[in-house]
């Protein structure tokens, strides 16, 4: 049964929040909320930690999903439930990170978006390694040597520049619709990308088919899906599409 709660520990870099209602989240995941504090950033990083229910995490496989960007709004970390709690029924432990908080400043809209937004991926950038580290630190158990990145749009863009200053801690590379930052072109990580049928991808985002082919990329277009329904938003058809090209992945198939 999915249940969420809030939990306190001695912890100083740790402050916990409220408790915070999940939608779309399956039955046989867990999930608790807190918020990190990176005392060196000065920042606040609230995450949702998505387990299977009732089964110990030791050895578990760990996805760091980062969302969209949703106007700086709160709780937008808790706008992927169907795939974060899919993927912990399914034995994985994921953390969903919230990356922009009310007092950042908003994200770049005009103008050469890639330079723009940059300090924007940088800092989610940091946010991921800072959790990555936090994790390791309060769940060494875990199987690191398999860590995921899952992203969509904007927090894709943040996942592809984590991985490209970061190849050696990441595994897997899941993009849900990311548009402006290259898709890296390395032997590691293995790289997924799923494209919206409306919004398509800055030039020199997606690989050529000779690239695709040369590091074993793939690029899945979904005929039904737009950029937007990539989140809690899709219907359950495209929600299920997602779910089973993203475990396939991770899996191997």
């Amino acid at each position: 049964m999915t249940t969420t709660r809030s939990f306190c520990l001695p912890l100083a870099m740790w402050l916990f929040c409220s408790t915070l209602a999940a939608q779309h989240v399956s039955e046989a995941a867990h999930l608790d909320t807190l918020t990190m504090v990176d005392t060196a950033r000065g920042r606040s990083i609230p995450v949702a930690f998505y387990s299977r229910e009732g089964s110990p995490i030791d050895h578990q496989r760990p996805i760091l999903l980062s969302h969209g960007y949703n106007e700086n709004l709160p709780g937008t970390y808790l706008h992927y439930g169907f795939l974060a709690g899919f993927l912990a029924e399914h034995g994985y432990f994921v953390v969903s990170i919230q990356h922009e908080l009310p007092t950042d400043e908003p994200l770049a809209m005009k103008g050469n978006l890639r330079e723009l937004r940059r300090p924007n991926w940088e800092r989610g950038a940091g946010n991921i390694l800072f959790v990555l580290n936090e994790l390791k630190r309060i769940h060494p158990t875990l199987d690191f040597a398999h860590t995921s990145l899952i992203g969509h749009s904007n927090g894709g863009d943040m996942s592809v520049l984590f991985a490209q200053q970061h190849a050696e801690l990441v595994e897997n590379l899941i993009t849900l619709d990311n548009r402006r930052m290259p898709l890296p072109k390395m032997e590691k990580p293995r790289v997924l990308s799923l494209r919206s049928s409306d919004a398509p991808a800055d030039e020199g985002v997606l690989p050529t088919a000779e690239e695709e082919a040369a590091y074993h990329m793939r690029i899945v277009p979904l005929a039904d899906v737009e950029h937007n329904e990539m989140s809690d938003r899709g219907n359950a058809a495209q929600r299920t599409e997602i779910t089973k090209l993203v475990l396939d992945f991770l899996t191997g198939h």
